[in-house]
């Protein structure tokens, strides 16, 4: 396992840092092998020394990472088949009779068969000790997502709320006699976590190697239909059938004029605080083992979320109400002292979650894109940036900084060219020179902006169903010397490590 670094090893240099989640690169069986070291070789060479990324667990269909099966579990469709052919685990002749994406499953199949078939063999890389070290370490969390995974394929397109009510309710002797029957399966899930946390702590290495932090995501609420909430319900507001009584969501903002109706269960704090917030606390754990840094998404829902009726699901019929605040944070940091956390503070942020978020000395973000609402009071214009804040040009749910610009209206865009000293015909430099001068310690750019791409690389819009999360990165679109200019803009605004 890597070694955790300190809040103060962490926190004290001036970094730049880039934004691209794994499925943005491309492999033909997986990316957390080659792709994503010859990203890293990249990060190294322009001296970007963090790589941020949005969850990585297993999505439903609509791909998006914020809707998980599994708040710690990894996506096996990462992995990187083509690494389990060196160990024997898998042949070339297997992937060249199996070339299509549907083939991963029985690829998967074939390669736990052989793994535990040699399970009393010696080896020094995929031992089987490693593996029962590996789920003695996780049994917290594996053991219900494994079985709940092999339930959901003998169940497919099935949400567990719609299960046979024995197993929707967790009987013990019908889960107990379905694991009987469905052993195979339970152990190849099983497998296929192993292999993922094998190839993300491989990554983890060759990235600290050159001088490359990883910074993950944890979404604050979790999807209804995950293993997490089937395995917990006693830890969420749920009827007695398991549906939610009411969700989360967000009023009008910035990002959703409408406000935005999540769907997401929402917790029973109180629940949560009689067992010492337990199942948190194995989530943070969980990650720690993934990231050197945790950005905590929606954090303001710490302090207060914003609850809708589940049978009045517009977002309008919302309120808020109290979240578990310093009690919950008292009690992640008393088990964890060096806990890594950035706190999310973007949108409708009142002065009682910042006074949470900096009683706790958590790092907020600040995004250019948001500054030019004519105020010179707005926290995102560069001259009121704060050190230990991060600045982003945008985030996943922005347009790209150059998509942004063109759709501005020829008032702001003439703001915009006066505050940053351009024409805009450089666009998106100007604004990511912008954020490297930044007093803010870490400034993180996405991929796309450096690439000066438009909307049409636009990862995510809030609100909407279509065309997320699917854009890839195609180095063929990389300008020649990208690496050297990023490096040497860094060097000059000192953030070179």
């Amino acid at each position: 396992m890597t070694p955790l670094r300190s809040r103060e090893d962490l926190f004290n240099k001036r970094r730049v840092g880039v934004l691209l989640h794994p499925t943005c690169l491309q492999a033909d069986w997986g990316v957390l092998g080659q792709s994503a070291r010859t990203f890293a070789d990249f990060l190294a060479d322009a001296g970007i020394g963090v790589w941020q990324t949005l969850p990585i667990g297993p999505t439903h269909r609509d791909l998006s990472p914020y809707q998980s099966l599994s708040a710690h579990a990894g996506n096996p469709d990462l992995i990187d088949l083509a690494e389990l052919v060196p160990p024997g685990l898998l042949h070339s002749r297997d992937l060249a009779r199996m070339p299509e994406k549907r083939d991963r499953r029985a690829l998967f199949e074939l390669a736990a068969q052989r793994f535990f078939d040699r399970a009393s063999e010696e080896s020094e890389v995929f031992s089987y000790g490693e593996y029962v070290r590996f789920s003695r370490l996780n049994n917290y969390w594996l053991d219900d997502f494994s079985l709940f995974c092999a339930i959901r394929e003998s169940q497919p397109g099935i949400s567990w709320l719609h299960w046979p009510t024995l197993l929707r309710d967790r009987h013990p002797d019908p889960l107990r006699e379905f694991a009987d029957q469905s052993a195979s399966v339970i152990k190849r899930i099983r497998f296929e976590q192993f292999v993922f946390y094998r190839q993300w702590q491989a990554l983890r290495q060759y990235a600290h190697a050159h001088d490359i932090l990883l910074f993950g995501d944890i979404p604050i609420f979790v999807a209804h239909d995950s293993a997490d909430v089937w395995a917990n319900r006693h830890l969420f507001k749920l009827d007695s059938e398991g549906r939610s009584t009411v969700v989360a969501g967000v009023p009008p903002d910035y990002f959703s004029p409408d406000g935005q109706h999540w769907g997401n269960p929402l917790y029973d704090w109180e629940a949560m605080a009689s067992e010492g917030y337990q199942w948190w606390l194995h989530r943070l754990e969980s990650q720690r083992h993934l990231f050197d840094l945790i950005r905590l998404d929606h954090f303001r829902g710490l302090q207060a979320y914003w609850e809708i009726p589940a049978d009045r699901p517009e977002s309008k019929n919302g309120y808020w109400v109290p979240g578990p605040g310093r009690h919950f944070l008292e009690a992640c940091f008393g088990r964890f002292p060096d806990l890594p956390l950035v706190a999310e503070n973007l949108g409708i942020i009142g002065d009682d979650v910042e006074q949470l978020r900096q009683d706790f000395q958590l790092p907020g973000m600040t995004v250019l894109q948001f500054g030019f609402d004519g105020s010179p009071q707005n926290p995102h214009l560069l001259h009121n940036h704060k050190e230990q804040n991060l600045v982003y040009t945008g985030t996943h749910d922005n347009d790209t900084t150059l998509g942004w610009y063109r759709s501005l209206d020829n008032h702001t865009r003439e703001y915009v060219n006066d505050y940053f000293e351009t024409t805009g015909e450089d666009m998106p430099w100007p604004v990511i020179e912008a954020a490297f001068r930044s007093v803010s310690l870490l400034a993180i750019v996405p991929m796309q902006d450096f690439l000066g791409l438009d909307s049409d690389a636009r990862f995510n819009t809030p609100g909407t169903t279509e065309n997320n999360w699917i854009w890839q990165l195609d180095w063929n679109l990389c300008p020649e010397h990208l690496a050297d200019r990023i490096r040497k803009l860094a060097g000059a605004c000192r953030r070179l490590t």
